[in-house]
């Protein structure tokens, strides 16, 4: 599969049929891990096969980019799949702290904004993607207070793996291998280790898995962006050289009567598409593992949004990329609520080993695996403390 036109496939599926790319993964004591393994397909679409240590089933995840890169607009953008990693991971710390506390929540709604920024030359290597606070904004029919409602979300902040990525500061590692050349690095970090292999092969067989229980259109385009030209965050906005911006994105999650959460995606800035994302948590955490978990989410929007980064860095400097790819590695707590531990939530270094063919010098590469961290709005908020806004509604 080249592209996402070119497959009868869903956008989101539990897949079978890969290499052998995540056995012999062993999560540290009271740990899940997550690796995912991404590559590049045609324009700015992308692919990812995600998986954790709880579940232990892959999920093939597929991402595109609207008119703002001139994306087909086929799947969700990076941020979209990061986003509803976060509101899932905390949609679940909060039910599970409220029945830890004999509250009565109902149903509830949460609504996440997500921020981020972008600024800077990519001609004279300024360019610098960041991140703002998140805000997560409650609405529930409770008999507890506002303040009572308050300090239970933030302990469920404090509880959620997801949200230690964006609370404590983490410098993001790599490794870096172009055609089949490891090569040093200049500004990012090195993993401490080998780097890890290419995972082109792993994604040439794959096909629906019949004997996992999953849930249809796990990921469906529910609005499209009009492309508009000439405004601000319209289309190829994004493919400037120079850069001074602020992106917004949208979700409102809620649990659907069906048991599985559902959030709702739109980008307001730059113009964008509304995606719908269902997720479930792991049997070993109180779900049915019928959809991905927030987790895996989270990871896979992690990886596409440095691939974009590559691809569009690229595409400004006029460098060829024959193939682009990676595997990358996550590592978190248990949450504590959802555990039973009630204890706060830990997140590790992101680990990612990059793969380029392309007939560019190594020189030009190097820059490039520094430029896409540089630019990356979710490396960004690795290397980022953010402390979360929350805001406490009633419900309309």
């Amino acid at each position: 599969m080249t592209s996402i036109e070119a497959s009868n496939l869903p956008l989101a599926f539990p897949a079978t049929g890969i290499d052998d790319r995540f056995s012999g993964i062993t999560p540290g004591k009271g740990q899940i891990a997550v690796r995912c393994l991404s590559r590049a397909m045609d324009g700015m679409q992308k692919q990812a096969l995600v998986w954790d240590s709880l579940s232990k089933t892959v999920w093939s995840l597929a991402c595109d980019e609207g008119p703002y890169l001139n994306g087909t607009d086929l799947a969700p953008f990076p941020l979209a799949h990061f986003n509803t990693g976060l509101a899932f991971s905390l949609y679940c710390e909060i039910e599970a702290l409220a029945a830890a506390r004999g509250v009565q929540l109902g149903e509830f709604t949460l609504t996440l904004d997500t921020l981020y920024s972008m600024e800077g030359s990519a001609l004279k290597g300024t360019m610098t993607g960041g991140a703002l606070s998140p805000v997560v904004d409650i609405s529930a029919k409770t008999d507890q207070d506002r303040p009572a409602l308050m300090d239970l979300v933030v302990a469920a902040i404090a509880g959620s793996p997801a949200f230690a990525l964006m609370r404590d500061v983490f410098t993001s590692e790599f490794t870096l291998k172009h055609n089949g050349k490891a090569l040093p690095l200049n500004r990012v970090k090195a993993v401490d280790g080998d780097s890890l292999a290419r995972p082109g092969d792993s994604f040439d067989h794959i096909q629906r898995d019949m004997t996992v229980t999953a849930a249809e259109d796990i990921i469906t385009k529910l609005d499209s962006a009009q492309s508009v030209f000439g405004v601000e965050g319209g289309a190829g906005s994004s493919l400037q050289s120079e850069q001074k911006r602020q992106l917004h994105i949208r979700g409102i999650a809620h649990r659907r009567a069906d048991g599985l959460l559902e959030n709702k995606v739109q980008l307001f800035k730059p113009i964008g598409s509304v995606f719908r994302f269902l997720g479930d948590s792991a049997p070993g955490l109180g779900g049915t593992g019928r959809a991905p978990s927030g987790l895996a989410y989270l990871s896979a929007g992690l990886a596409f949004c440095y691939m974009t980064q590559i691809g569009r860095f690229a595409h400004i400097m006029k460098q060829n990329l024959d193939h682009y790819s990676l595997v990358q590695d996550t590592a978190f707590s248990l949450p504590g609520a959802s555990s039973g531990s009630m204890t706060p939530a830990s997140a590790e270094t992101v680990r990612t080993h990059v793969h380029i063919d392309s007939s560019e010098p190594d020189d030009a590469i190097q820059n490039l695996v520094d430029m896409g961290e540089q630019t990356c709005f979710l490396h960004a908020a690795c290397r980022t403390a953010l402390k979360a806004k929350i805001r406490i509604n009633e419900p309309a």
